[in-house]
């Protein structure tokens, strides 16, 4: 199936979408020999496609990381802003890896990072629902917890009900403990927002079945182990059935 050159870049884990267009505009990236132009498209499964002469299926070897990323880190490989970016923590690595979904400047917790496009497709394709958990901190109407629960509506998109789980409250705050499924953007936040709750901490502790080492400091990573990255894909695979 034909996609945007700058889509398929993305996901064979190369670049972010707006670097795969200045790739183009550079003249770096090549479909069948010919010199590629924004707007192009192209069959990954036909094409060749290449970046600086290399076909993008070329053999590279797969990595895999677990980062915490940490409050006040855009879930970006760069910013305009020059904020620091979920790249500066994992240079080093050996491999140009992109984020498997996101987490918002402002949240913490567990992030995903790959150079594996299929995966990083499959595990956040918008008709692919995987699990998220999250613990987070908040105030306000604690009487409106459970309306976090109930169906709702985020920018116009009816979500499924999230789990909630009370697991500490006292007469000012409580920790909750909720899991969602579809993963839009600042869902949780939108979420206790359309029920008088302020969101003071945002920590996701683990996708599916893959929980955040509680080993890792904020700002570190790790190599996922061989049995989280058949988990990971063993996942994926389900999702496309």
């Amino acid at each position: 199936m034909e996609q945007r050159l700058q889509k398929i870049l993305a996901q064979a884990g190369l670049c972010s979408r707006r670097e795969a267009e200045q790739w183009i505009e550079d003249g770096r990236v090549t479909v069948n020999g010919r010199p590629a132009a924004l707007g192009d498209r192209a069959d990954p499964c036909v094409a060749r496609i290449a970046v600086d002469g290399r076909p993008i299926g070329a053999s590279e070897e797969k990595k895999y990381l677990m980062l915490y990323k940490p409050r006040g880190c855009v879930t970006t490989l760069q910013d305009e802003r020059g904020r620091k970016t979920v790249a500066d923590l994992i240079r080093g690595c050996g491999a140009r890896v992109v984020p498997v979904g996101r987490l918002d400047y402002n949240s913490e917790g567990l992030l995903l990072l790959t150079n594996d496009g299929a995966l990083v497709h499959a595990l956040t394709h918008p008709q692919h629902e995987v699990d998220k958990h999250y613990e987070a901190r908040v105030r306000g109407r604690l009487d409106n917890i459970p309306r976090l629960s109930a169906p709702m509506k985020i920018d116009g998109y009816m979500i499924r009900p999230a789990q909630v789980e009370i697991l500490e409250q006292n007469e000012k705050s409580a920790k909750l403990r909720l899991t969602i499924h579809e993963g839009r953007n600042r869902q949780i936040r939108k979420m206790c927002e359309q029920c008088g709750l302020e969101v003071r901490r945002l920590k996701r502790v683990a996708i599916g079945t893959l929980a955040l080492d509680p080993g890792l400091k904020s700002g570190t990573w790790r190599e996922l182990t061989a049995g989280e990255i058949a988990y990971l894909k063993g996942t994926a695979a389900n999702l496309q059935d």
